[in-house]
């Protein structure tokens, strides 16, 4: 009997053992499921907030290059990058080929080198540009570009380049560099920033072009009015001779 007991208080020892470590576990599992989740919200409440906030402060921008400097400027360290650069589309240069040129137009934390401007198809951004889609590349290799500072020159580890597009139309691209890998939540962000900057580039675009048709139209209106002018002076002297004849 006292074997029996002792049996039994080892096995009821033993599942309360057993239920205390699967107890645990569940705690733990849900310790690590709620810092999950609350790291998933913490993300999300940056992503949407500057989101919000770089959008709000391109608003009103008539200026490619004054929009370009301000990307750059907000864009760049939010992303934990040491460099950027913009590259602005022109007019295509041979339509029978679909040439098109790119002009880099700002640089953030810039060291001499690279491409002032390059074709559709060259090199990475200009292949990003053809594709419409983004190329990441981490561990850059040796030389590829270099990160500097008053102090000294580093390698980046991450190269982002992302090709800015509207209604499927390639109006520039966005290169970004980083010591660091980019985060989930940073390449997030990009994905949807570089909508936000194609609505703003092409707005600023449109508008330009509005400003030239109708600089040209006040143009052609005002030498309309010279001619007709004109035309009505050389009809009054034309008028002026035949009552003198």
């Amino acid at each position: 009997s006292a074997v029996a007991e002792g049996d039994l208080t080892q096995s009821v020892e033993v599942a309360a053992r057993g239920e205390v470590a699967e107890l645990k576990d569940n705690v733990n599992l849900m310790v690590a499921n709620l810092r999950e989740t609350t790291r998933a919200n913490q993300e999300q409440d940056w992503l949407k907030t500057n989101l919000a906030r770089i959008a709000g402060l391109m608003q009103g921008h008539r200026d490619l290059l004054e929009l370009a400097r301000l990307i750059l400027g907000e864009l760049t360290p939010l992303a934990a990058a040491q460099y950027g650069a913009i590259y602005l589309a022109t007019d295509v240069v041979d339509p029978r080929s679909l040439r098109q040129e790119f002009t880099r137009i700002a640089t953030y934390g810039f060291v001499k080198g690279g491409l002032t401007r390059f074709e559709l198809g060259e090199g990475l951004a200009g292949q990003a540009a053809m594709e419409r889609k983004p190329i990441l590349i981490t561990d850059v290799p040796p030389g590829y570009l270099k990160v500097g500072s008053g102090l000294g020159q580093a390698a980046p580890v991450s190269v982002a380049v992302l090709p800015i597009l509207f209604e499927d139309q390639v109006l520039g691209v966005l290169e970004l560099a980083s010591l660091t890998r980019f985060s989930g939540v940073h390449l997030a962000f990009f994905d949807q920033f570089v909508g936000t900057i194609g609505v703003a580039i092409n707005t600023i675009m449109a508008s330009s072009r509005t400003e030239a048709l109708l600089g040209e139209s006040q143009r052609l209106t005002t030498e309309l009015q010279e001619r007709s002018t004109e035309l009505q002076r050389q009809q009054a002297e034309l008028r002026r001779s035949n009552a003198e004849l």
